[in-house]
């Protein structure tokens, strides 16, 4: 991997980390019952929405430096860094399961990304 695709790699994986995390954020605190709580949540996703957008731009120069196959299967570990987001800041539970299959899909990148 050269630097200008490990640099939009991580570039995507922050940008879609954290605008998961926003929008968690957002529905989190959204406050009211019924639609009031509708219409706070709507009050707050700019930031995830942003960090979507940078994402967007980022993917394409990444896709643009790497196969099609690689960058998918690279994109599969932004499902471990949103879950140890979601852990860290709204104290979800890890359970062994989880942690598995966090395992599992790190093991499996490895193991395309060496053959």
């Amino acid at each position: 991997m050269t630097l200008a695709s490990f640099i939009t790699r991580l570039t995507v994986m922050v940008f879609d980390t954290g605008g998961q995390l926003t929008f968690k954020a957002a529905a989190n605190h959204g406050g009211g019952e019924g639609m009031a709580h509708w219409r706070a949540m709507a009050r707050k996703p700019w930031l995830g929405l942003l960090s979507f957008v940078v994402e967007f731009v980022a993917w394409l120069a990444f896709l643009s430096l790497v196969p099609l196959a690689e960058g998918v299967l690279l994109a599969t570990l932004n499902m471990v860094t949103i879950m140890l987001g979601g852990r860290f800041l709204f104290g979800e539970k890890l359970t062994p399961r989880r942690l598995l299959g966090v395992g599992l899909i790190a093991a499996g990148v490895i193991l395309v990304g060496v053959g």
